[in-house]
């Protein structure tokens, strides 16, 4: 089963958060994704995506020139193999970033074949679906406005979704999304690492009032396990973090200092599913919980869907609760609805994307 083909489009999806749709010094109008697909000579395709967003051109020619060459001739079935020869040869580009992005993506490419050479769906070639509903939680994007923060939280919540996830960094916006849930639905926050451990302790004291389910990524750099693990002892908040990280062996670093209570790979980021699995059975032995990252509509979605199937109750998946999108690759299929989403059970990750939207919306420039 030798890889033949290695093809990676650019796709970008326009959509409106019911905000501003910007994020630090950058304004947002569509959801980039790689999207990578991977064709046997005997025909067999396997679709992937490497972490995108503002790196998404990066990521592109990771694949295009570091990655997907060096794989054509390879035996698809050799997944573990691949991914190791993938990471050892690319070192020196760094083991983190665009390189292990680039790899992310054939990664879960080469799952979805082998689920299809099997014709099985990837939860089964990964021990079997404990569960096929996954609870999600709403993800919503960073409006710097107590009001449109209660309005998305009372929109999402009416929508049947029981937990949700801010992504701010004042008090007030954190007040206003505790008011209009009410209290006992779990409500995160994730600050995407913007303080020092100082700092942190202050703003961490100022959100104890409002019960967080955990508070996600609150100190810069994110690599800092130590003074997270200070922190948590500190304010005696549930701390998450993980979508910065990669491989196993950061992971590792991250549980060895007890640095956290959830951590959160990204299979898109980590090195793929290969890699998660590393991560998931580390987890088991420090006594961590997973609570993947994943705010994607792309073939890494798909993937942790699977991964989540065959792992306990208590892990979540997350969306990005979105005003509008102007399309999907997978239709309605991923989409939550009364709070749950649906594990595929077609063959490999389950579902092929739509290749008209790819078409249509894939960047002529890239």
């Amino acid at each position: 089963m030798k890889i033949g083909k290695v093809e990676s489009f650019l796709v970008q999806l326009p959509y409106t958060t019911g905000g501003a749709n910007k994020w630090g010094d950058m304004h947002w109008t569509t959801l980039d994704y790689v999207m990578i697909r991977i064709e046997t000579e005997s025909g067999l395709v396997g679709w992937g995506d490497g972490f995108g967003y503002g790196s998404a051109r990066a990521t592109k020619a990771a694949v295009d020139y570091m990655i997907g060459p060096s794989l054509i001739g390879r035996d698809a079935a050799n997944i573990a193999g691949i991914s190791r020869d993938l990471q050892q040869e690319n070192h020196i580009w760094g083991r983190y970033g665009v390189t292990m992005f680039a790899i992310s993506g054939v990664d879960i490419a080469l799952w979805d074949i082998a689920g299809k050479a099997a014709g099985l769906p990837l939860s089964r070639l990964l021990g079997g679906a404990r569960r096929q509903e996954i609870p999600a939680y709403a993800s919503l994007f960073k409006y710097n406005d107590p009001d449109l923060v209660a309005e998305h939280c009372q929109r999402a919540l009416g929508e049947g979704f029981k937990s949700i996830k801010l992504h701010e960094v004042a008090e007030p916006e954190v007040r206003a999304a505790r008011l209009a849930m009410g209290e006992g639905v779990p409500l995160m926050v994730d600050t995407n690492c913007p303080w020092t451990p100082w700092q942190a302790r202050q703003k961490a004291l100022s959100f104890k009032p409002y019960d967080l389910h955990w508070l996600e990524e609150p100190i810069f750099p994110p690599e800092d396990f130590d003074s997270l693990a200070r922190l948590g002892l500190e304010v005696d908040i549930p701390l998450a973090a993980g979508e910065n990280a990669c491989t196993a062996f950061e992971f590792k670093q991250m549980m060895e200092a007890d640095a956290v209570t959830y951590v959160q790979p990204s299979v898109t980021k980590v090195g793929g599913i290969t890699e998660f699995r590393k991560i998931n059975t580390l987890a088991e032995t420090y006594g961590t919980t997973v609570m993947p990252h994943a705010p994607y509509f792309a073939p890494g979605l798909l993937a942790t869907l699977h991964l989540l199937s065959t792992m306990p109750d208590e892990c979540l998946a997350e969306t990005f609760y979105y005003k509008t999108l102007e399309a999907s690759l997978y239709g309605d299929a991923i989409l939550a609805k009364d709070g749950n989403i649906t594990v595929p059970t077609g063959p490999g990750l389950g579902l092929e994307p739509d290749l008209d939207v790819i078409r249509d919306y894939a960047a002529k420039d890239a």
